[in-house]
C-alpha cells in the first residue's frame, strides 16, 4: 500500500532526477533576468474541476531548491474546481522559475490519475467492486502514480515483481499448464504470500481453483464467460477481473459478481488535471499578501 510516508521516503531521489533532468547546466532564462535572490510571489491555481494529489511532492520540488515556502489551501484527495487556488507559493522567484516546470510536471498528472481513478470508483459504486491499479506505470513515476491512485479512492495491486505472486499466462507456459505453476508458486512463495493466478479460459479457472490459487484473474473474458467464472469459483478464491477496462466500459462491470477490478488506464491512459502557476510578482519583505 501506498501512502504519503511511503511516498515521502522514496521521493526525493526521483524529485532530484527529474530537476537534474531541466537543468544541466544553469537556468539560463532565469539567470538572465534576475542576477540575483529576489523574493516575490505567486499563486498555484486550478484550471479544471477534479481531484488533486501531489501537492506534497510540489511542495517539496521547492524545499530541495531552497528558499521557498508554500502555503496550500487545498489537501491531497480534495474535489476542486476550475479557478480555485490551491497554493501560495513565496520566496526566492529563482528558485520558483527553476522548479516551476517540474513541481508542475509532478502535480498535474498525480492530479489526473487521482480525477480518473475517482471517476471509475463512482462508475463502480454499489457494486462491491473493489478498484485497483496496475505496473503499468511510467518509469520511475510508480510511487507517486500508485500514491494518486490512493488519492482518488482505488486502491494498489502488488507494487513489484517482490510484493506478490502472480501467474500470467507466459509463467503458466514456462511451467507447464496452469496446476504446476500454481504448485510450484505455492511451494516457493512464502507462506504469508498470496498466489494469483491470470485464467484465459474456464478450464483454467477450474485447474486455478483445485490447485489451491488464492486470487483468480479473469483475463479478458466475455461477460457471459466472466460470469460462468464466479460460478465456478463459488467463493472458493477472489475474482479479479483485468483487460482493457476503462471509464467508458467500466460500468458493465458491475452485475458480474467479482471482487477487484485491475485498471491498467488509471496510470497509462489518464490525463493531466491542468493546474498553472500564476502571477509571480517581487514583494517586499513581510509584505506578502494575507
Amino acid at each position: 500500500m501506498i501512502d504519503e510516508i511511503s511516498m515521502k521516503i522514496r521521493a526525493d531521489e526521483l524529485i532530484r532526477m527529474a530537476l537534474a533532468e531541466d537543468v544541466t547546466g544553469e537556468d539560463v532564462s532565469t539567470n538572465s533576468v534576475l542576477k540575483g535572490p529576489v523574493r516575490g510571489e505567486a499563486e498555484l491555481i486550478c484550471k479544471q474541476d477534479g481531484v488533486v494529489a501531489g501537492l506534497p511532492v510540489f511542495a517539496r520540488v521547492f524545499a530541495i531548491l531552497g528558499g521557498v515556502e508554500v502555503e496550500f489551501c487545498a489537501e491531497d484527495g480534495d474535489r476542486v474546481h476550475k479557478g480555485q487556488r490551491l497554493a501560495r507559493v513565496r520566496g526566492d522567484m529563482r528558485a520558483i522559475l527553476t522548479g516551476e516546470r517540474t513541481a508542475l510536471n509532478f502535480l498535474q498528472r498525480m492530479s489526473g490519475i487521482a480525477t480518473y481513478t475517482a471517476n471509475m470508483v463512482r462508475l463502480l459504486e454499489g457494486s462491491g467492486l473493489r478498484l485497483a491499479d496496475t505496473r503499468k506505470t511510467t518509469p520511475n513515476m510508480r510511487i507517486f502514480e500508485k500514491y494518486a491512485v490512493r488519492m482518488g479512492g482505488g486502491g494498489n495491486h502488488r507494487f513489484n515483481l517482490s510484493d506478490a505472486v502472480l501467474l500470467k499466462d507466459n509463467h503458466i507456459g514456462a511451467a507447464g499448464g496452469m496446476k504446476a505453476a500454481v504448485l510450484a508458486a505455492k511451494a516457493h512463495a512464502p507462506f504469508t504470500m498470496k498466489i494469483e493466478a491470470e485464467a484465459e479460459t474456464l478450464d483454467e479457472v477450474r485447474e486455478a481453483v483445485e490447485a489451491g490459487a488464492d486470487i483468480v484473474m479473469l483475463d479478458n473474458m466475455s461477460d457471459e464467460d466472466m460470469k460462468a467464472a464466479v460460478a465456478l469459483v463459488a467463493g472458493r478464491a477472489l475474482v479479479e477481473i483485468s483487460g482493457n477496462v476503462t471509464a467508458e466500459n467500466a460500468a458493465r462491470l458491475k452485475g458480474i459478481g467479482a471482487d477487484i477490478v485491475s485498471c491498467g488506464a488509471l496510470t497509462h491512459s489518464a490525463p493531466i488535471l491542468d493546474v498553472s502557476l500564476k502571477n509571480l510578482h517581487p514583494v517586499e519583505e513581510g509584505a506578502e499578501r494575507g
